[in-house]
């Protein structure tokens, strides 16, 4: 039977009387320590040495303990190294723990927490060492606005790109809040007649609609309160280009007529004008609704869907396309590993495996932001599966507040009563109670809220109004 090796600890400390302490301290547990007397012989020893955990002292002669903290992360960057000081001031901490400290401690020690905390930071870098795969560098070789992936599901996306790209002809979007659809818009104008044009974007649920109309299509000056000028609209600027339109479907229909104008004709006046204005302009627009439910809702034109949808382009989800998961990981990895100036970064097989076995309902977008912030939180310099515990657990428990066994509590008990609405009804019951828990969850903080759910703040807002709740009383 194989000895588990001993593992080994530096502790780095101009002090002998502390040094001596901490020895006799740690000398019943079984790890073998070596210890320094400066910064530069503590860079030696990890040189000739790696230790499996570093302590140091910030206040040393010559190299501080933060000039030794960045040192050790260029030479060794998977190495946890604990600070230790009796000086614990905020611009410290903050410091040492952007240099990439495992964690901070003050002395005098609090004897259970130091022996705690060694064994987690040592626990931590093994996890660190077990099949690694390293894919960041921080040298911020990525390609912006690049569609990752290489999937059969998304191959055939790839393909409708090439067919669609050279038409003008009308592109409608359909998928998932967070899939990507954006990145296929500006991948179809790259491709496209126009790519030297202007692409220019636009969240429809992110602009009230009091603003939208204006936003679009521009206004002439004194048609409203503070228009001191004229100024031309979005349509406008990209004439000759393209215009994206997300969330076409919390467009309000006055907005809808006269978007229909623009598809059918080419023309619109600025708001308080009366001149038709003559723009070429290709569109492409982007749902995660089912824009036949609102029809039959009579919240969309019938006209205007058909006029949009002269080519529908079905994003899939990311559920269905796991194959692609390492690569967006490896994408993510290298993006937030530059931006956010951690080098070396890595991820543990396991920790792959655990994001490969999730659902992701926020899809890619969900998928960034996790791994944004394991990049920012994780302590040495490699992700593992620990790291994504609290975010992956709390969203699966919020999807089963919504299973299927909890939607008999929305059908209402007199059918009849809303017959041809009932889908509508049943639906709107589920948007009510959805919103209300998550406000809950989030304390009544709206901004948190609107991220939970994947919505615009502007959207959440009109269903809190729709609803007649008071994010006060969460």
């Amino acid at each position: 039977m194989t000895e588990k090796a001993v593992k080994r600890i530096l502790f780095v400390d101009d002090e002998e009387s502390v040094r001596y302490s901490f020895r006799k301290l740690i000398h019943k547990h079984p790890y073998q320590v070596s210890d320094a007397s400066s910064g530069k012989d503590a860079l030696e020893k990890i040189k000739n040495e790696v230790p499996d955990l570093v302590l140091l002292d910030i206040q040393m002669p010559g190299m501080n303990g933060l000039e030794v903290l960045k040192e050790i992360k260029e030479i060794a960057p998977a190495i946890p190294v604990i600070i230790m000081t009796a000086y614990g001031s905020g611009d410290r901490v903050i410091t040492a723990m952007k240099y990439g400290a495992y964690e901070f401690i003050e002395k005098p020690f609090d004897v259970p927490r130091l022996k705690t905390l060694i064994d987690e930071a040592i626990e931590t870098g093994q996890q660190g060492k077990k099949e690694v795969i390293y894919y960041s560098k921080g040298t911020g070789e990525y390609q912006v606005g690049k569609i990752i992936g290489n999937s059969p599901a998304l191959k055939e996306v790839f393909k409708m790109i090439g067919r669609v790209a050279a038409s003008d002809a009308s592109i409608l979007l359909v998928g998932e809040s967070g899939t990507g659809k954006e990145l296929v818009a500006r991948a179809i104008h790259q491709y496209s007649n126009r790519s030297d044009q202007s692409f220019i974007p636009i969240n429809c649920a992110a602009i009230p609609d009091t603003l939208l109309e204006s936003e679009l299509f521009g206004y002439e000056k004194g048609s409203f309160t503070g228009a001191i000028g004229t100024k031309p609209g979005k349509f406008e600027m990209a004439d000759k280009g393209t215009v994206f339109l997300d969330e076409i479907g919390d467009m309000s229909l006055a907005i809808q007529a006269k978007l229909l104008r623009v598809l059918q004709d080419g023309t619109f006046e600025r708001l308080g004008g009366s001149k038709p204005i003559r723009v070429d302009v290709r569109l492409i627009t982007a749902t995660n609704k089912n824009l036949e439910n609102a029809i039959a809702g009579k919240n969309f034109r019938e006209d205007l869907y058909y006029r949009l949808k002269v080519i529908t382009i079905t994003l899939p989800p990311l559920r269905i396309r796991k194959e692609d998961i390492p690569e967006l990981v490896k994408y993510f990895l290298t993006k937030y590993g530059f931006e956010l100036n951690r080098q070396s970064i890595s991820i543990t097989s396991e920790a792959l495996d655990v994001l490969t076995q999730y659902d992701w309902p926020g899809n890619v977008r969900e998928l960034e932001n996790l791994m944004k912030k394991a990049v920012l939180f994780c302590k040495t310099n490699t992700i593992t599966p620990e790291l994504f515990d609290e975010d992956l657990k709390s969203t699966v428990n919020d999807r089963k507040m919504l299973s299927a066994n909890n939607l008999s509590a929305f059908i209402p008990e007199s059918i009849d009563n809303y017959q041809g609405q009932i889908y509508k009804k049943v639906m709107e019951e589920v948007e009510k109670e959805l919103i209300i828990n998550m406000l809950k969850y989030a304390n009544g903080n709206q901004v948190k809220t609107a991220k939970i759910l994947g919505i615009s703040r502007v959207m959440l807002h009109d269903r809190i109004i729709k609803y007649r709740l008071n994010p006060d009383n969460f």
